[in-house]
């Protein structure tokens, strides 16, 4: 790796880290509060407490910052919140 790569992959890396990007999880007329809750819990590591409160945050206000963070680290969380079936995106 060239001098030129590393410190390109290294400012990409300083960038991830620096910025922080959020999962916003997204209401929707299917999954229970049951299956939400014990996803976050899984998924983000939520306690149960944290997970019924933005369930209810999602079921009232629509949408709900579940988890912030480095967008490497957020992005396999956000993957698996969708393969559960629920309506996520990082910003």
């Amino acid at each position: 790796m060239s001098t030129k790569e590393k410190t390109s992959e290294k400012t990409l890396e300083e960038a991830d880290l620096a910025h922080e990007n959020e999962i916003i999880l997204y209401n929707d007329d299917v999954n229970t509060f049951g299956h939400v809750i014990k996803t976050l819990i899984r998924v983000c590591n939520h306690t149960a407490e944290q997970a019924e409160q933005c369930s209810l945050i999602v079921h009232y206000k629509g949408k709900c910052i579940v988890k912030s963070g480095s967008y490497s680290n957020l992005k396999p969380k956000c993957t698996m919140l969708l393969e559960a079936g629920l309506s996520a995106e990082i910003i």
